[in-house]
């Protein structure tokens, strides 16, 4: 198990909103820290995580949720 740093919901929300939030609560972030991010919908699941890797950070876990979102959890990269 993951120890969260901190939480970023963005079921609401719509590409490319979706991974500015994200990026935005990651660059807040100590690096190493461990952000969740609760998202919904086919775009975020697909963008989200790609776009993450792309900027190095890492997946750690990808969960569908009862109702129909899903958890990820990413790792902030060290610099």
């Amino acid at each position: 198990m993951h120890d969260v740093t901190a939480t970023v919901d963005i079921t609401r929300e719509v590409c490319p909103m979706t991974y500015v939030r994200t990026k935005l609560k990651l660059e807040s972030l100590a690096d190493g820290a461990v952000l969740e991010v609760l998202l919904k919908g086919d775009e975020p699941l697909k963008n989200v995580p790609r776009n993450a890797r792309e900027e190095g950070h890492e997946v750690l876990a990808l969960e569908a949720r009862p109702d129909g979102s899903h958890r990820l959890l990413l790792r902030k990269r060290g610099r």
